[in-house]
C-alpha cells in the first residue's frame, strides 16, 4: 500500500475545536439525525451528512472573524455522526415488532447508541495509521470533502488579502458546476419526480426472471470516479452474479405465490435468498481483510502506544500533530465511561425479564463482551468498505445480519444452559436480548465507517486526529439525545410494519422498516431453528473464491485486484445503486487512459502535469456532484418530515403522478447521460502548458 502524504496540507497554528463550532455542529447533528432517522425508516436508506455538514460550517462560519478550515473541518466532523448514528434504525424497531418493547426509552436508548457510537470512534484510533495514513484506499467521500474544504479556504484567505479571486482558477467553478448540476438532477428526481432516479427492465428466459438494472445517482457517479477500477469491477461482478446467475437461477426452480408477478417475485428472491449470500461474502471477506491488516494494525498500535509514551519529552514535542492521537489515560478514561454506561442500559433491559441475579449478571456480561468484541470486528470491516466505496453506499445492514446471527447464536446458547427458553416468554427475551445486543455493534459500525473517512479528510487538511476524535464522540453523544424522541414521535404518528401502537390505525401508513423487519426475521428463525444457512454459506465459499482469485491476480499482475469486499458489496446492495459506481470507475479508468495519451501528444516532456491538471479537475468536479446530491437530500428530507408531521404529503415537491412514470424513466436516462458527457467534456477541458509547469 502506498501512502498518500502528498495529499496533505498542513495548517498548524489554526484552532480546530471551539465553542461556535461545537454548538454549529451539534445544531446541524440534532437535524440531520432527524431526518435521516424518518428516512431511514420509511425507505431503508440514509444520507451521508459529512459533506452537506462542511458546505453549511463554511457559509455560516465565513460570517465570523478568523474561522478556518481545521474548524470547518470539526463542525463537518461531528455533524457526520448524524448520517451513521441513525443507522440504529435498521435493528432497534425490532423491539417493538416483537411486542418486548411499546416504546423507545429515552435513558436506554440515549446510553445504547452514545455508548455504541463512543466504542467506534475508539476502535477506530488503532487502524487510523493502517488504512488512513498507511493506504491507497480512496474514501471518495473523504476526498470530495477535504476538496471542498480545501477550495473554500484558498478563496476566503485571498479574498481577506484583498486579492481579486473573480479570474482564478481556485476550484470553486468545478465544485460549483458539480454541485448545481447534481442539485437540479436530485430536484427533479426526488422532488418534482419529474425524471426517474432508477430505472430496470425486466424480462424472463423461460421460466427465469432478472433485471437490466439503471440507477442515475449522480453522487455515486462521482464516487465511482474516485473509487477506481479494481473496486468498480469487483462491484460489476456481485452484480452479475447476483442477477444473471443466482436470481435467475433461483426463479426458475421456485414457486412464486399466487397473483405475484414476475418482478415481484425475483425481487423478493434477491432480498430473502440472494442477500444472504451477499451477507456471507461480506462475512468472510472481513474476516479475511481483518488478517490482512492485523500487521499493519499491530504495527499502528505499537506506533501510537510508543509515541503516546513519549508524554511531555522532547519525543513527543517532535511529533507533526497531524500524528497524534487520543492519549491512553483518555481512551481509558472513555472507556471505562462506556463500560459503565453499557452496563446500566444492559442491566435495565435484562433485569425486566425476571431471571434471578446470577443468569442476569451472565447475560449482562456476554452481551456486553459479545458486542465489544464483534465491535472490534465491524470496525475494521467497515472501515475498510468506506474506503473502498464511501459512507454512503457501505452497506452496514449486512453487518448487521452478521451481527444479529452471531447475537443470537450466543444468546441462544447461553440460554439454554440457563433454561430460559422453558417458556415462550424466556424465548421473546432472548429473541430482543440478541436484538439488544446487534443495536451496540450497529453503532459502532456506523460510527467507524465515518471515522475513517473523517480522518481521510482531516489527514488530507492538515488536522489533529485527538481533536477529530473528540468531535465524533461529541457528535455521536449529542446525537443520541434526538434519536429515542424522534423514534417516539414517527412510531406514534405512523407505527411500524407488524408494530401499531393503537387499534384502528391504517397499516398502509406503517413505515416499513425494512432492515429492521429482515433482522427480526432472521433472529426469530433461528431461536425456532427454521432458519436456512445454506444461502450464508454458499455465500461464504463464494466469498473464498473471490478471495483467491484476488490473490492470485495481484501476484501475478500489478494492476488487476478483485477486492472480495466489494464482490460480496455487488451481490448485497441493490443494482441501481451499484450501476452507477461502477460507469464512474470505468469512466475514470478510460479518461485516465486518455489523458495520458493526450499528453503524450501535446505536452511532451510534461505528460505528468498535464495529467494531474486534469486530473484535479474531475476529482473537484465529481466532489461536487457528491455535495449537490447530498445537499440536495437534506432539503428534501426536511420538507418531507415537515409535510408528515403537519399532515401534508408524503411528496410535498412533486409535480406528477405515477402515470408520469414511463415518460420520467426516460427522461431520467437521457439527462444521466448529458451528465456523464458533462462531466467528461469538463475534464478534457484543462489545458496545460510548458509554462504552467516551470511556474510551479
Amino acid at each position: 500500500m502506498k501512502p498518500q502524504s502528498n495529499l496533505t496540507v498542513n495548517y498548524p497554528s489554526m484552532p480546530e475545536l471551539t465553542a461556535r463550532g461545537m454548538i454549529l455542529g451539534a445544531l446541524i447533528t440534532v437535524i440531520f439525525t432527524a431526518s435521516n432517522v424518518y428516512l431511514g425508516l420509511k425507505v431503508g436508506l440514509t444520507f451521508s451528512s459529512s459533506i452537506p455538514a462542511a458546505v453549511i460550517s463554511m457559509a455560516i462560519l465565513r460570517m465570523f472573524k478568523h474561522s478556518n478550515i481545521l474548524e470547518n473541518n470539526m463542525v463537518q466532523t461531528q455533524a457526520s455522526a448524524a448520517g451513521t448514528l441513525s443507522a440504529i434504525i435498521f435493528i432497534l424497531p425490532g423491539l417493538l415488532m416483537l411486542g418486548y418493547w411499546q416504546g423507545f426509552p429515552f435513558w436506554q436508548t440515549l446510553l445504547l447508541c452514545a455508548c455504541g457510537g463512543s466504542l467506534g470512534v475508539l476502535f477506530t484510533i488503532p487502524l487510523r495509521r493502517a488504512m488512513v495514513v498507511n493506504s491507497d484506499l480512496p474514501y471518495p467521500e473523504g476526498r470530495a470533502a477535504a476538496e471542498i474544504l480545501k477550495v473554500g479556504s484558498e478563496i476566503r484567505r485571498e479574498e481577506a488579502a484583498g486579492e481579486d479571486t473573480s479570474k482564478k482558477e481556485t476550484g470553486m467553478k468545478d465544485i460549483v458546476g458539480g454541485t448545481a448540476l447534481a442539485g437540479l438532477f436530485s430536484l427533479c428526481a426526488n422532488g418534482f419526480h419529474v425524471v426517474s432516479s432508477e430505472f430496470s427492465y425486466w424480462f424472463s428466459i423461460g421460466s427465469a426472471v432478472t433485471r437490466i438494472p439503471l440507477g442515475f445517482s449522480t453522487a455515486l457517479l462521482g464516487a465511482g470516479y474516485l473509487i477506481g477500477i479494481a473496486s468498480g469491477m469487483a462491484i460489476l461482478v456481485g452484480t452479475l452474479l447476483a442477477w444473471y446467475i443466482f436470481v435467475p437461477y433461483l426463479t426458475s426452480t421456485l414457486i412464486p405465490a399466487d397473483g405475484q408477478s414476475a418482478a415481484a417475485f425475483a425481487n423478493a428472491i434477491w432480498a430473502q435468498k440472494v442477500r444472504f449470500i451477499g451477507a456471507g461474502c461480506i462475512g468472510i471477506a472481513a474476516v479475511w481483510t481483518l488478517i490482512r491488516l492485523a500487521k499493519p494494525v499491530v504495527d499502528g498500535i505499537k506506533m501510537s502506544i510508543n509515541a503516546l509514551r513519549a508524554n511531555d519529552t522532547e519525543e513527543k514535542k517532535a511529533l507533526h500533530h497531524t500524528d497524534i492521537d487520543m492519549s491512553p489515560k483518555s481512551v481509558s478514561l472513555v472507556f471505562l465511561a462506556i463500560l459503565i454506561g453499557l452496563f446500566i442500559t444492559f442491566y435495565a433491559f435484562v433485569s425486566n425479564a425476571g431471571l434471578s441475579l446470577s443468569v442476569t449478571i451472565m447475560f449482562i456480561v456476554v452481551g456486553i463482551l459479545v458486542a465489544i468484541l464483534m465491535g472490534f470486528f465491524v470496525a475494521a470491516a467497515c472501515g475498510y468498505m468506506a474506503g473502498l466505496i464511501g459512507t454512503s453506499a457501505s452497506p452496514i445492514s449486512g453487518i448487521g445480519i452478521l451481527g444479529i446471527i452471531i447475537s443470537s447464536l450466543v444468546v441462544l446458547g447461553i440460554g439454554s444452559s440457563a433454561g430460559v427458553f422453558a417458556t415462550l416468554e424466556g424465548t421473546q427475551f432472548a429473541t430482543a436480548f440478541a436484538i439488544f445486543i446487534t443495536s451496540v455493534i450497529v453503532s459502532i459500525a456506523s460510527i467507524s465507517n465515518d471515522n475513517l473517512q473523517d480522518l481521510k479528510t482531516g489527514y488530507i487538511v492538515g488536522a489533529t486526529p485527538w481533536k477529530q476524535q473528540v468531535a465524533l464522540i461529541l457528535g455521536s453523544i449529542i446525537g443520541s439525545f434526538a434519536i429515542a424522541p424522534v423514534l417516539n414521535l414517527l412510531y406514534q404518528a405512523y407505527g411500524f410494519t407488524g408494530a401499531l401502537p393503537r387499534a384502528g390505525m391504517d397499516p398502509t401508513q406503517a413505515l416499513a422498516a425494512p432492515q429492521a423487519t429482515l433482522m427480526t426475521t432472521i433472529a426469530q428463525g433461528i431461536f425456532s431453528a427454521s432458519l436456512d444457512w445454506n444461502y450464508i454459506l454458499f455465500g461464504v465459499g463464494v466469498g473464498i473464491a473471490a478471495i483467491i482469485i484476488d490473490l492470485i491476480l495481484t501476484k501475478n499482475t500489478k494492476s488487476l485486484a478483485l477486492p472480495p469486499l466489494a464482490v460480496g458489496m455487488g451481490i448485497y446492495l441493490p443494482p441501481t445503486l451499484e450501476i452507477p459506481l461502477v460507469i464512474g470507475s470505468v469512466m475514470g479508468y478510460f479518461i485516465h487512459k486518455s489523458l495520458k495519451a493526450r499528453a503524450v501528444r501535446r505536452s511532451p516532456g510534461h505528460e505528468e502535469e498535464d495529467v494531474e491538471a486534469c486530473n484535479h479537475r474531475g476529482v473537484l468536479f465529481a466532489s461536487g456532484l457528491i455535495v449537490g446530491e447530498s445537499l440536495m437530500g437534506v432539503i428534501i428530507a426536511l420538507l418531507i418530515v415537515v409535510s408528515v408531521t403537519s399532515g401534508g404529503s408524503e411528496n410535498p415537491l412533486a409535480l406528477v403522478g405515477k402515470d408520469f412514470q414511463s415518460t420520467a424513466d426516460i427522461l431520467g436516462l437521457l439527462c444521466f447521460i448529458a451528465m456523464i458527457v458533462i462531466f467528461v467534456r469538463h475534464i478534457f477541458i484543462t489545458k496545460f502548458s510548458p509554462e504552467d509547469a516551470e511556474s510551479k
